[in-house]
């Protein structure tokens, strides 16, 4: 069951690639790795603590008003990650802006504590809240540095608004001045996406044949042998 779990969230059903959830910060904020890295993890942070609290209330909640108690569960561990990014990374706070409490919107959040938290124990619940979150937060990552390098020809610019003020690991890959300005725009950001959503669907493709090839060739290997 845990690799059934860790499999669906980090590929099988990613949010971000499969279920095409949470897209407004996903295409707003991945402007580099930095931004992408900060609101992917106060996004699995808040899919855990959902998933927590959902399971361990569901045998107490009626089914008539379970969906305003896990926004109001959501809406306080969203309040909790952004006060706490305000107080400790206040700089990567102003740079996600309305996008922190927008995580509250964040339909992958509130899709697993109505498909899996509510209908499982606690354990399997905060795990599939990480392994979600991280599925997120990977593609979170993969996009802001594509977009961060064809941008800016730079990738983990800006790791001292998470790291500390003295942390600079910036990777100048490309010249300063080949920059491309659709990657930092929002019709960059559907591109890179509609990319990565294609590349996973051959690589599932790819896959499928595989499987299906299988028996034959293990038919064909009996009959010679």
């Amino acid at each position: 069951m845990i690799k059934e779990i860790a499999l669906q969230g980090l590929w099988k059903n990613n949010p971000g690639l499969v279920q095409l959830l949470g897209l407004c910060p996903l295409l707003a904020v991945t402007t580099s790795v930095i931004n992408g890295l900060g609101l992917g993890l106060a996004t699995t942070l808040v899919l855990a603590g959902s998933n927590l609290c959902v399971s361990s209330i569901r045998n107490w909640v009626r089914p008539e008003i379970r969906i305003p108690v896990f926004v109001m569960i959501i809406a306080s561990l969203v309040t909790t990650v952004e006060l706490a990014m305000n107080a400790w990374f206040h700089d990567l706070y102003r740079v996600l802006g309305i996008f922190i409490p927008l995580i509250v919107t964040n339909c992958a959040i509130i899709g697993r504590a109505e498909a899996f938290a509510s209908r499982n124990s606690p354990l399997p619940a905060v795990f599939d809240g990480l392994m979600m979150g991280a599925g997120f937060t990977l593609v979170l990552l993969v996009l802001g540095g594509i977009r961060e390098l064809l941008g800016h020809g730079t990738l983990l610019a800006g790791a001292n608004m998470m790291f500390g003020a003295d942390t600079d690991i910036t990777l100048h890959v490309l010249a300063d001045d080949s920059g491309f300005l659709l990657a930092l725009l929002p019709p960059g950001a559907f591109i890179g996406l509609g990319l990565l959503v294609a590349a996973k669907n051959v690589i599932d493709r790819r896959l499928e044949l595989r499987r299906q090839a299988l028996p034959a060739i293990g038919a064909a290997a009996s009959q010679a042998g």
